[in-house]
């Protein structure tokens, strides 16, 4: 993750403006500008970790937004913590050492993004544990289903639990959905038109959910086609057409699968499970910081 990209960089900024973590008048009126502090970012549940380096880039972007004096700041983390490393209940996962407002200005944001993506890394870190159970190579694919505005963090953290970016945006693949096809005039006449127009190197992805839709997608040559709310059964079966007719085309499951149901998923042969859960229904973990008033 690049922490100073440009749309990362307004992304955070906007969340400390949203907080207006410049203006924070119980620390103004409470705590010595001059004060140093260090705080101790500590895991109240184990966890897969995810967002470490969003604490520098809000220390830093808070140095050029708040008018008050502020001092270097430095964050260490022990080298066998990153993001991606799985944290047990009690483990510090970092440690700051600024000035005393810069940490309580910033302390919140700091926690809210950490604690959302830590819990996005969390849960899919838990799916693909499962797929791996079940013996199976079965890849795990997250959707479009993130916060407005927070997919490139969404996505990181997916990644940081072992899971696979599918599209990042719509500009990002050929995917043609129930509703192009109804719009469309059918799945025929809409997977010809996507074949024929698409650029060099494009795959054309489709979403089948019948058996008849199915039979259309193989017979219009369907480079990848993903079977929605279909049971496993009924996935293990449209596999085995697949690969009969279209062996080259990759084959993806998707809607309703849970924690419990995946693994029957995965043994069924498809070649990327896709869980929207990850991003639009994973918990927050559960992080809080210690802060103490480092002594001269």
């Amino acid at each position: 993750m690049d922490w100073k990209s440009r749309r990362i960089t307004a992304l955070l900024e906007a969340a400390l403006i949203e907080d207006k973590a410049a203006n924070d008048i119980t620390t103004d009126l409470t705590i010595d500008t001059a004060l140093r502090a260090t705080a101790t970012i500590i895991a109240k549940q184990s966890c897969v970790v995810a967002g470490i380096g969003c604490i520098s880039a809000f220390l830093s972007l808070y140095g050029k937004l708040s008018t008050k004096p502020v001092s270097r700041f430095e964050v260490v983390s022990h080298p066998e913590i990153f993001d991606g490393v799985r944290v047990k209940k009690g483990q510090a996962i970092a440690v700051i050492r600024a000035n005393a407002a810069s940490i309580l200005s910033t302390e919140r944001v700091i926690l809210n993004l950490m604690q959302r993506m830590s819990g996005i890394s969390t849960l899919t870190n838990e799916y693909v544990k499962a797929v791996a159970a079940a013996k199976s190579k079965t890849k795990i694919l997250d959707t479009r289903k993130t916060i407005p505005g927070l997919r490139a963090l969404d996505k990181y953290a997916v990644s940081c639990g072992g899971g696979i970016n599918h599209r990042l945006d719509l500009q990002d693949g050929i995917l043609i959905k129930n509703n192009h096809i109804s719009l469309g005039g059918g799945l025929p006449a809409v997977l010809a038109r996507a074949l024929a127009g698409r650029k060099p190197g494009q795959i054309v992805q489709v979403e089948v959910r019948t058996p008849a839709e199915l039979d259309q997608a193989i017979a219009g040559g369907a480079e990848s086609i993903l079977l929605d709310n279909m049971t496993p059964k009924e996935v293990k079966k449209a596999v085995k057409l697949v690969h009969k007719d279209l062996p080259k085309a990759t084959i993806e499951a998707s809607g309703s699968v849970t924690l419990k149901t995946v693994r029957n998923y995965a043994k069924t042969g498809v070649d990327f499970i896709s869980v929207g859960a990850l991003t639009h229904s994973a918990t927050a973990i559960d992080l809080s910081m210690k802060i103490t008033a480092d002594l001269l």
